[in-house]
């Protein structure tokens, strides 16, 4: 009798391809299986050749391939059958309510779900009802599991002690909630240690579309309250003002609102689905747009959303970011962007919500100088060392004097005093203590 034959739990492929993954996610969405590589349909063993480099594969596939990523539900193995070495990957049920392939996303063809022997796509009923139920449990960031066991939370201290509040080494991790039920780091505590696996992207494109890209930079990496202040500090350093001063009293125009663009990445920072990916910033030559993950909280409508009724998916990171004076729980923050912009800025989906902020023509026009009438007032006032000592801080908030004095090629004197004028001109701000703090770039 035959050891191997294929049922509901049970995949048999005689060859590795790319498009396993279509079957890994359909047993993450069912409930779990098997799938031998190596291995013909009528059950005849006939080995993997180079084992080694397609369990790689699978790895990477696990890793890169599937939202949200499955890591903890999948375990692959190399065995041995007459033999000839065949790969075994066992996957558990998952966890979530619903997994996809990252490339189609929460679409029909990205989600399948094992039904007896084949893979089905599921259909978009399915897929709406799986993802709304993903969100009944809001407390999801403080179950899952870390994917670090050491954390480090050094500048969290830091933003508590500015505010006033003293956190106790022995207690704080349990009132910020910081461990799951077990005793283990969960995901809210990666977000908010010193250093993590975590990306923030922000990306230029040069024109109006994805085709070429002129800058991507990495705010991400660490705590979360330190990503919000660099991205924070980069898009004031992006929003350029002109001055008319044709006019009486002189006419400043902006680039964008920045108060609007500011809730926009609150609203993406407490609101995204972590279990999914991090939100996205992308710059155009005529618009920024902020995405976060996850759409409407469950139970939510859109005439809700658009009136400002606040019902965070992350209740407890809502809570320390209103500790730390970063967001109110007043709801206005979505009526504020409606009333500057209107409420088509919004591409509101089942598994997104997109915010697209347009630049102000008039700006615009004067960068492509296509009106010279007008002055553009940008870093107007500072030095060379001035300008270099922002750009480094930005880039890492930690560096000392005598770290920007070795990579200017000043003296550390010449630093500490550029210091002592940015202080002055509201420019950096100093948190934490002169041996363990950082400066921050306020402007």
């Amino acid at each position: 009798m035959n050891k191997y034959i294929e049922s509901e739990k049970i995949e048999l492929k005689e060859k590795y391809r790319e498009t396993i993954v279509k079957e890994i996610v359909s047993f993450l969405n069912g409930d779990g299986g098997t799938i031998f590589v190596g291995v013909k349909d009528n059950g005849i063993v006939v080995g993997v050749n180079k084992s080694d480099e397609v369990l790689r594969k699978i790895s990477d596939i696990i890793t890169s391939q599937i939202e949200p990523n499955p890591q903890d539900e999948i375990k692959s193995e190399i065995k041995f059958d007459d033999e000839k070495p065949i790969i075994v990957i066992h996957i558990n049920k998952g966890k979530n309510h619903i997994y996809c392939q990252k490339k189609y996303g929460f679409s029909s063809t990205g989600c399948s779900i094992r039904i007896g022997t084949t893979c089905k796509e599921m259909t978009p009923e399915q897929i709406k009802i799986r993802y709304e139920q993903k969100f009944i449990d809001r407390e999801y960031m403080i179950k899952k599991k870390s994917n670090s066991k050491e954390l480090s939370f050094r500048e969290l201290k830091i933003y508590y002690s500015e505010k006033g509040y003293h956190l106790e080494d022995k207690t704080f991790e349990s009132n910020l909630n910081l461990r799951n039920e077990i005793g283990e780091y969960n995901l809210l505590a990666e977000l908010l240690s010193d250093k993590n696996n975590i990306p923030f992207i922000f990306v230029k494109f040069q024109g109006k579309n994805k085709a070429s890209i002129s800058e991507r930079s990495d705010y991400g990496y660490g705590c979360l309250l330190t990503t919000y202040s660099k991205i924070k500090n980069r898009l004031q350093a992006e929003n350029i003002c002109i001055s008319n001063t044709t006019v009486r009293p002189r006419k400043d125009t902006y680039l964008f609102d920045y108060d609007c663009v500011n809730e926009a990445i609150l609203n993406a920072l407490v609101h995204n689905d972590w279990l999914v990916t991090e939100p996205q910033i992308s710059m155009y030559n005529d618009r920024l747009e902020i995405l976060s993950h996850g759409g409407l909280p469950n139970g939510l409508t859109k005439k809700q959303f658009f009136e400002g009724i606040s019902k965070p998916r992350n209740a407890t990171l809502m809570r320390i970011f209103l500790t730390m004076g970063l967001t109110e729980h007043t709801g206005h923050g979505i009526p504020t962007i409606v009333e500057k912009y209107g409420k088509k800025v919004f591409e509101i989906e089942s598994n997104y919500i997109r915010c697209i902020i347009p630049f102000e023509k008039e700006v615009t026009a004067v960068l492509t100088n296509k009106n010279v009438g007008l002055n553009v007032g940008l870093n107007v006032g500072l030095n060379k060392t001035e300008k270099r000592v922002i750009e480094l801080l930005r880039e890492k908030p930690s560096y000392t004097s005598a770290d920007l004095a070795e990579k200017i090629e000043v003296s550390k004197r010449t630093i500490e005093r550029t210091f002592k004028t940015l202080q002055e001109k509201n420019i950096i701000e100093r948190i934490g203590s002169k041996r363990d703090g950082k400066w921050i770039v306020i402007k």
